[in-house]
């Protein structure tokens, strides 16, 4: 069972030769939502017409735990790094990416040490939900219990000490709402919740079915 984000969409790299200087270049994309599998399309692609070129080493398309994709490909020298960083293909496949993913970041690294780290960090975790999205859950589990104790117990207990009132009403509702309200709607509101994690579990699964 899929239970974390992890780099599923990471492929086998080739690599052709170890070189002493090699430049890893890393390229971070925020992808438009539906167009990932078109995004994941280009990014190999590309990654072919790149290793079409003198001193290339190897490739590969990530996703970590934010739904943000990276390409990651090596060249053997700096030079030959930045001969495909300048070429007019390059530029042109910049181009086809337009309206599929928005470049957030790129870096170049050289060294063996940094490629292999691209491949094997640990995925990020995944962003906590917007603050309105929990006060809703917190409200819709704090509210009935609430609502019903005003309704049904409250009239039973006009006499009662207004301290003594107000801690069982307190000890009533924080007890139905951590043990039985609360972790139900945690999983009914997992999707709206935390819609980045599903939308990357989802495609792990269309992947590996």
């Amino acid at each position: 069972m899929f239970e974390e984000p992890v780099n599923a969409s990471a492929l086998p790299c080739v690599l052709d030769g170890v070189t002493s200087n090699p430049v890893t270049v890393t390229a971070a994309y925020r992808v438009v939502p539906g167009r990932e599998a078109d995004f994941h399309s280009w990014g190999w692609a590309m990654l072919g017409a790149s290793a079409r070129q003198p001193g290339f080493l190897g490739g590969g398309v990530l996703v970590d735990g934010e739904a943000e994709w990276h390409v990651v490909y090596r060249f053997a020298t700096e030079s030959t790094a930045r001969a495909w960083e300048d070429s007019a293909a390059r530029v042109e496949w910049d181009d086809r990416a337009l309206g599929i993913a928005r470049q957030t970041d790129r870096r170049s690294v050289r060294g063996s040490k940094a490629w292999f780290d691209s491949q094997t960090a640990a995925p990020k975790a995944p962003a906590p939900p917007s603050k309105w999205k929990l006060w809703f859950v917190n409200m819709s589990a704090v509210f009935p219990p609430v609502l019903l104790f005003n309704l049904i117990v409250l009239p039973y207990l006009g006499d009662l000490n207004p301290f003594i009132r107000t801690l069982l009403l307190c000890l009533c509702v924080t007890a139905l709402v951590t043990w039985i309200l609360m972790p139900r709607l945690q999983r009914f509101f997992k999707k709206w919740l935390y819609p980045p994690l599903q939308a990357l579990r989802g495609r792990h699964k269309r992947r590996t079915a």
